[in-house]
């Protein structure tokens, strides 16, 4: 069994907005693939304290809100991947389809499209999790 399998996956979950966290913590559940284990969420609603959990080291991956306000996950995904030297797999959650291609800008490991589908959410993120090496784009 892995050490992934063994503890609690940190799983960080960015937004301003608490119903959408909820929507995000609830898509992907609270064992997104048996294989992982458990996930316990950190829910953030601002940049600091997104930029605090990501540098204490002990976030195993993060979703972020593109749509977030006063700074979007998407600009802040790429600061983190660009600041931080072993930064964690981040995926990104849009509203609209075409705006996949700025997560990818943002070199987010993922992609999601509200509204969350549970399965596709628990297995992009599970698929992340299992490679962390390889982009993931669902929608």
């Amino acid at each position: 069994m892995t050490e992934q399998a063994t503890r609690a996956l940190r799983i960080l979950v960015f937004s301003h907005r608490p119903e959408v966290r909820d929507s995000i913590i609830n898509a992907v559940g609270r064992r997104p693939a048996a294989d992982l284990g458990k996930v316990r969420y950190v829910e953030a609603a601002g940049v600091a304290e997104v930029i605090t959990e990501m540098d204490a080291g002990e976030i195993d991956l993060a979703i972020l809100d593109g749509e977030a306000q006063p700074t979007g996950g998407i600009g802040l995904c790429r600061q983190l991947k660009h600041e931080i030297e072993q930064c964690p797999p981040i995926v990104i959650a849009v509203r609209r389809k075409d705006d996949r291609w700025l997560a990818t800008w943002s070199q987010a490991d993922a992609v999601l499209v509200h509204p969350l589908d549970p399965l596709t959410a628990a297995e992009t993120v599970a698929d992340v999790l299992r490679t962390r090496r390889v982009p993931v784009v669902r929608g």
